[in-house]
């Protein structure tokens, strides 16, 4: 019973350490920042291409982030081949995150055709308790505990930039201030791990791999 404890203790640090270079942290922040600047750029652009024009710089955020990983991470921190339970509570993350992916996407829809008929003042709620739900999942199945404070920024988000429209006459509900705000954190996070991981960590010749547990 201890071995299998110590070996599920190994495997969770194990997995913690190679997803601790805060890369993804910023993949993260780039990826919110589509809430702060589309909003602004769809009276010139429209919808669809405020959004659009994203793709390709989400493409070369990714490609540099794998760079880096394979580059200058992995030699650091080895790489890792995760267990079955560890496989499981990815699998189960995977499914999560599908699961409110399409819900997101069903009230967007209901939005923008009026079916239904969505109060206004329940959209922001809606949207915020689903950000809440999947980083806090997140957080849970994959063991980082900085998704809580993503999750209660990105979450409170939508619910502040109401605010700030209706009382503080934000434009475009907040979102560039709130989205941003939630961005810039992630990023500054993101890079902070990054600088600690290169200057902490020694560079190894050989990966890291778990056992099954």
């Amino acid at each position: 019973m201890s071995r299998q404890l110590s070996l599920q203790e190994a495997e969770r640090r194990a997995f913690t350490t190679a997803y601790e270079d805060g890369l993804w942290d910023v993949l993260l922040g780039c990826f919110l920042l589509l809430f702060a600047v589309a909003p602004p750029l769809s009276r010139s652009l429209g919808d669809f291409w405020s959004s659009a024009v994203f793709l390709p710089f989400w493409g070369l955020v990714y490609a540099l982030i794998r760079w880096l990983r394979t580059n200058m991470v992995a030699p650091r921190i080895g790489t890792v081949r995760f267990g079955r339970a560890r496989r499981t509570r990815l699998a189960l993350f995977s499914r999560a995150m599908l699961v409110i992916n399409l819900a997101a996407l069903i009230l967007g829809l209901l939005v923008a055709t009026g079916v239904g008929r969505v109060p206004g003042s329940v959209i922001p709620i809606l949207f915020g308790l689903l950000l809440l739900i999947g980083f806090n999942l997140a957080a849970v199945l994959l063991g980082i505990s900085r998704l809580h404070l993503y999750g209660l920024l990105v979450g409170l988000s939508p619910l502040v930039g109401e605010w700030l429209y209706t009382h503080r006459s934000a434009t475009h509900h907040g979102f560039p201030v709130t989205f941003g705000t939630s961005a810039a954190v992630a990023i500054i996070i993101g890079v902070g791990i990054f600088i600690r991981v290169l200057r902490s960590q020694p560079i190894s010749e050989c990966g890291t791999s778990s056992e099954d547990t």
